[in-house]
């Protein structure tokens, strides 16, 4: 089952790496003896069908392998196909370009704010002090 991140973007199932294994949980006996849990491995720096600058993304937020792990389900079909489309999910949203902040001035009510909040620290710890003439 191959991974389609976007239109543009399919990763084949030559790149995946599934693993097996007993989920954890309830479930009796047949918890203990099904392999239901779900693991999905992507390595990224040995990918044929990143470019360059997906490569550069996807390396920078996951490092040179995404792992993700299912194990919602008592049923191995199903664990698949949730760990296939979290494996998307994360990729898409890795890919997607990050909008800048645009830098704002702080607002006159958030100056006053801060400066009332300094005032009232600077007036607690002073009355901390012991002074001679208090007594």
């Amino acid at each position: 089952m191959a991974v389609k991140v976007s239109d543009q973007l399919t990763i084949p199932d030559a790149e995946l790496v599934w693993r097996f294994g007993p989920s954890g949980g309830p479930g009796g006996q047949h918890a203990n003896t099904a392999n239901t849990r779900a693991e999905l491995v992507f390595e990224i720096t040995d990918s044929t069908v990143l470019n360059n600058l997906q490569r550069e993304r996807l390396t920078h937020e996951f490092g040179p392998r995404i792992r993700v792990v299912a194990d919602d389900s008592r049923s191995q079909a199903r664990n698949r196909d949730v760990a296939i489309t979290r494996m998307a999910e994360r990729i898409e949203k890795a890919l997607r370009p990050k909008r800048r902040r645009a830098p704002t001035k702080p607002s006159r009510g958030s100056k006053e704010r801060r400066l009332r909040a300094k005032r009232e620290q600077s007036q607690r710890k002073a009355n901390r002090k012991y002074r001679a003439d208090r007594d």
